[in-house]
This record gives structure tokens, sequence and C-alpha cells, in this order.
């Protein structure tokens, strides 16, 4: 029986209009904020439904935060809720990014941007770890068997930069296989889920929107885990391959995509506006998130319906588990990138302390702060 939603969907479109504008941290601070938000605080979202969505989200191609935001949204108001929050979730960030990349292109670079980036950047780390830790406990808790796959996918996007699919199903088999064994020999005992894959058309053209439009969809259908995952996809096609962009420039890109609110991969706005203007960034957007939409609406009936089985509960608890690994990992990966010398370590750390002191501060008076600590520096170097 489907229970009645104790929220709006104007009440959902809101917050995540809010954590779209003022979400900062990329996909480890905005799942997590989802689940303490929704899950924990509010309480619209079950904990079931919010971990169906995680794994779905992880076990599908495209950007993590952007697909469990559209799944969340689909869990009470169908398509039509699914298709308001991600359109809303993006929107902000994506607005934001066309004004920088017109700054970009006006003024030739991004030094004043660079130096407000550092303080904010250091912020973030400290944001994003603290929310990683919260989700990690409650996910978790006392779990031996969670712990262990935790630590292995934690590790392993840490060392390799990346999220790997297969470590990802690889946990949810094997917790699958300890917590509810399956009775082999007995008829039917086992499920299949279908996959969904609808084949992309590419139509010959010389035309640059329609070959931003092909490649971004490739890397919104084809590329694996979270906004991390794509940028070595899109450095290859977008630098090496194409040469449309320089090295400095697609730098640049995944700074401001690091330091806007909403999901990381709103950095293919950017990229498509220094290629091909306002055109270009609105080619590359779309063509980067509908086939991550399609890959959560299509599936999702079939994820809630089957998601109560215990062997299938048992399987997304482990992808579940592998997801908060990977997003631990990537703490790693960014703060490795970002916290180059003693003033960010130090930025960070404070951040950490001050979130730990003050449960109910606003990340954005620390992020503000952080932006000063910034500019003085930059002033004092």
């Amino acid at each position: 029986m489907k229970t009645s939603p104790s929220y709006s969907l104007r009440e959902l479109v809101r917050y995540f209009l809010r954590l779209g504008t003022l979400g900062f941290g990329g996909p480890p601070a905005l799942v997590s904020a989802m689940y303490q938000d929704l899950v924990v605080e509010r309480q619209w979202i079950t904990e079931a439904d919010y971990r169906e969505g995680l794994a779905l989200a992880q076990l599908a191609p495209g950007p993590l935060a952007a697909q469990l935001a559209i799944y969340l949204g689909y869990v009470h108001y169908g398509v039509l809720g699914a298709t308001l929050t991600g359109v809303i979730f993006v929107l902000p960030s994506f607005l934001m990014v066309l004004i920088v990349g017109w700054a970009y292109v006006r003024f030739e670079g991004l030094p004043l941007m660079q130096a407000i980036f550092y303080g904010i950047g250091a912020a973030v780390i400290g944001i994003i770890a603290v929310g990683t830790y919260k989700l990690t406990t409650r996910t978790i808790a006392r779990d031996r068997l969670g712990w262990v796959l935790f630590g292995l996918s934690a590790v392993a996007t840490a060392v390799t930069e990346s999220e790997l699919l297969w470590l990802v199903l690889l946990s949810g088999a094997i917790y699958w296989l300890m917590k509810t064994p399956p009775q082999f020999l007995r008829p039917g005992a086992g499920s299949s889920l279908t996959p969904f894959l609808p084949q992309l058309l590419a139509l010959p053209t010389d035309s640059i929107l329609w070959k931003l439009a092909f490649f971004f969809a490739k890397a919104g259908a084809f590329v694996f885990g979270s906004g991390l995952a794509i940028v070595p996809f899109l450095y290859g096609g977008v630098v090496k391959e194409n040469g449309w962009l320089t090295e400095q420039q697609f730098l640049d890109a995944v700074a401001v995509a690091m330091i806007t609110p909403g999901p990381v991969v709103i950095t293919v706005a950017f990229i498509g506006y220094l290629i091909a203007g306002f055109w270009g960034a609105c080619v590359a957007a779309l063509a980067t998130f509908l086939p991550c939409y399609l890959f959560t609406i299509l599936p999702a009936p079939y994820f809630k319906r089957w998601g109560k089985h215990p062997g299938i509960k048992a399987f997304v608890d482990g992808v579940t588990i592998a997801a908060v690994g990977a997003i631990a990992g990537a703490v790693v990966v960014l703060a490795r990138r970002q916290l180059i010398d003693a003033p960010a370590i130090l930025i960070c750390l404070s951040t950490v302390g001050l979130l730990y002191r003050f449960k109910k501060l606003p990340e954005l008076s620390i992020i503000g702060g952080a932006a000063v600590i910034g500019l003085l520096l930059q002033q004092a170097g």
C-alpha cells in the first residue's frame, strides 16, 4: 500500500532549489545533505527509499547526486516529481556557471576567483568530510562486514581516483550471499534485473553543437560514478582528442565546478560555453543530464517493486555501503588536490572543528569566511 507523503511537491521542489543553490562540495556533500535533511530531520523519505535511490544512482551511469535527487523526487510524486526535482536541482548551478563562463571569457582568466576558490575549496573539504562521516556512521553502524566492504571501496577509490563499478557490484553480491544466503536448488530462487540502456542516435553533421551533443551524451550515458569519474573522460575528449580547450582552460573548468553549488558535473556547461557560447553550454548540459534522467526513471518502478525482497534488499545494502565507501575515498582524492599547503590544511581543520562544535552553524557562513581568507592570503603573498 502506497503511503501518503507528509510533504507537498512544492515543498520538495523548494528544498532542491535551495540545495542546488547553496549545496557546495560536490557528490559527497550533496548526498550526505539529502540524507541528513530528508531522511533524518524532515523524515520525508524513508531509510529504505534513500538506500534504493543511492544504490540505483551508483549502479547507473551518470552523475550520482543528480540521479539521487531525481529518484527521491520519484518516490512519492512519480515522473513529474522526478522531472521537477532534477531540473530545479541543476538549474541554479547551470546559471551560475554561465555567468562565470561569461566573466572568464570577458576578463581572460580567473585570477581573483582563484584566490577566492583557494579558501572555499579548503573549507569545502572540511564540510564534505563531516557530512561523509555522518552518512557513514548512520549507514553502516556496527555492521562488521559493512565496514570491511566500506574500507575496500574507500581505499580503491582513493588509490585509483575513480569509482569502480565492478567493486560496487561485488560488494552487493557479497553482502547478499552473507546476509541472506540463497537456496540455489530452489526453482525460481534467483531474480534478474533487466538492464535499461537506450541507444543514443548520432547524427552525422559538421555542426559543432551536434558534435558537442554526441560527445556529452556519451559522457552521460557511459561514464559511471560521480562527477569525479567523468573528469578523466572529459579531459581525454575535450583536450586530447578534439583540442576544444587548452589544458589550463580545462583545469579552470573543473575548478569552477568544484566551487559552485550543485553537482560537479555542471562543469560540462562551462566547457560548452567556452567552446560554443550560450548554446554550447545548453547543449552540453542537456546532453549530459538527459541520459542520467532516463536511467533513473525507467528502472525506478522495478527497483521499488523488487526492493523489499530480502535478497534484493541485501544486495542494495551492499551496493549502498560500497557507494558510501567510494564517497569517502573521493573525499581523500579531493583533499590531496586541494590541501596543498599549511594554510589550506588549517582552513579545512578549522571548518571541521567549527561544524563539530556548533551543530547548527550555516555552511554558507563558513564558505563566505573562507573566501575572505583566500583573498587576504593572496594579498599577503
